[in-house]
């Protein structure tokens, strides 16, 4: 189980759904597209055509960006989430 959280060194979404993810305590592997053509296709291909940053997917599935890991803190759907690690 794990949580993949694709992004790119100047990218304020990206540190507020980090920040987000370090106040639930858990472990992330983040991955920087910034500079890798490679991995930013795999992030668009993985995320059904998004190429914005940051991506996040929790499990292998695809959660979306900042503000929808926001949407699921808020609607209280993040943490059931978050329990099947």
């Amino acid at each position: 189980m794990e949580i993949l959280v694709y992004t790119t060194q100047i990218c304020p979404y990206c540190v507020r759904a980090k920040k987000l993810l370090d106040s639930k305590g858990v472990q992330y592997t983040e991955i920087d597209v910034s500079n890798d053509s490679d991995l930013r296709q795999v992030m668009t291909q993985k995320s059904g055509g998004r190429t914005s940053v940051p991506q996040i997917f929790i499990n292998q599935q695809h959660v979306g960006g900042c503000d929808d890991l926001y949407a699921l803190e808020k609607a209280g759907e993040l943490d059931k989430l978050l329990e099947l690690i």
